[in-house]
């Protein structure tokens, strides 16, 4: 697969979700954004690129497949989004709302029907990294996407030496339907839990430092959070008891929980570690 795509540099990937399974195989595909504005949708089965789409004009920051796995979400580095479509290549909606900031997290989660007032069987969000969150009701089969919410959070001025700030992350929290939990640079270092229903901030949990990642558990009620200082914090929400780790070497720039939620990814510039959690 990486031979096809030898020249540009892949930026961001994600898995479809719910692999089909046919005549007793999965067929298992993932797509990926590159830094030419590219998307690639390669089978794994198959080990082949099986469709290539050129939606944007700049590198890929995020993607993601929608829940049904029926439309692509990408976001790129100048702050647009975009919608595609995996059958027929076709770009579905251009979203300008964060332009002129890069999308740092694209994720896609169902909701009912009616659950805040508009049609849709979709709610998904887009995070810029100049700390924006939009929130979005999208019925995809009727081409209808909605802006639900926008959030803009504070920050101080930005202290003289520091190179780059921490990113904006967002996701939306399994154990807790409608609310979403954000971490950023802002005005004090924590994750904040906002529930779209009452329209403010529920929670916030304090961190020892500005957030480089964040993931959710999607079985149980732990949030894992990576930071600069080499340090991995596992959190048991929602009393806020927390275990650190400095496993790694270098800034844990990527937690991901597995599905079962009983393994945790981690990734520094020179590590991968997976983690077992117990069940205690």
């Amino acid at each position: 697969v990486s031979a096809l795509v030898a020249l540009q540099s892949c930026q961001c990937l994600a898995w479809k979700p719910h692999p089909i399974v046919a005549w007793g195989a999965e067929s298992q595909h993932v797509v990926a954004g590159y830094s030419d504005g590219t998307i690639r949708v390669f089978s794994i089965s198959r080990t082949e690129m099986e469709l290539k789409m050129h939606p944007h004009a700049v590198a890929l920051t995020a993607i993601a497949y929608s829940t049904d796995g029926e439309m692509i979400l990408s976001g790129g580095k100048d702050g647009l989004v975009v919608v595609s479509s995996p059958r027929t290549g076709m770009t579905i909606h251009v979203l300008a709302e964060h332009k002129g900031s890069p999308i740092t997290v694209l994720q896609c989660t169902r909701k009912q029907y009616q659950d805040f007032g508009v049609e849709g069987g979709e709610l998904w969000l887009a995070t810029s990294l100049d700390r924006r969150v939009s929130i979005w009701a999208s019925d995809w089969l009727k081409d209808k996407c909605e802006l639900l919410d926008w959030l803009s959070f504070p920050a101080p001025a930005i202290p003289e030496g520091l190179g780059s700030l921490p990113p904006s992350l967002a996701a939306f929290c399994p154990w807790e339907p409608g609310t979403l939990v954000y971490v950023g640079f802002g005005m004090q270092k924590e994750a904040l839990f906002y529930s779209l229903r009452k329209k403010q901030v529920v929670e916030k949990i304090s961190l020892p430092y500005f957030a480089t990642s964040l993931s959710l558990s999607p079985a149980a009620r732990f949030m894992a959070v990576g930071f600069g200082e080499r340090l991995l914090r596992l959190l048991r929400c929602p009393s806020s008891e927390a275990q650190d780790y400095a496993a790694h070497d270098d800034t844990v720039h990527l937690c991901r929980f597995a599905p079962s939620g009983r393994r945790l990814l981690t990734a520094s510039h020179s590590a991968v570690l997976l983690w077992q959690l117990t069940a205690s």
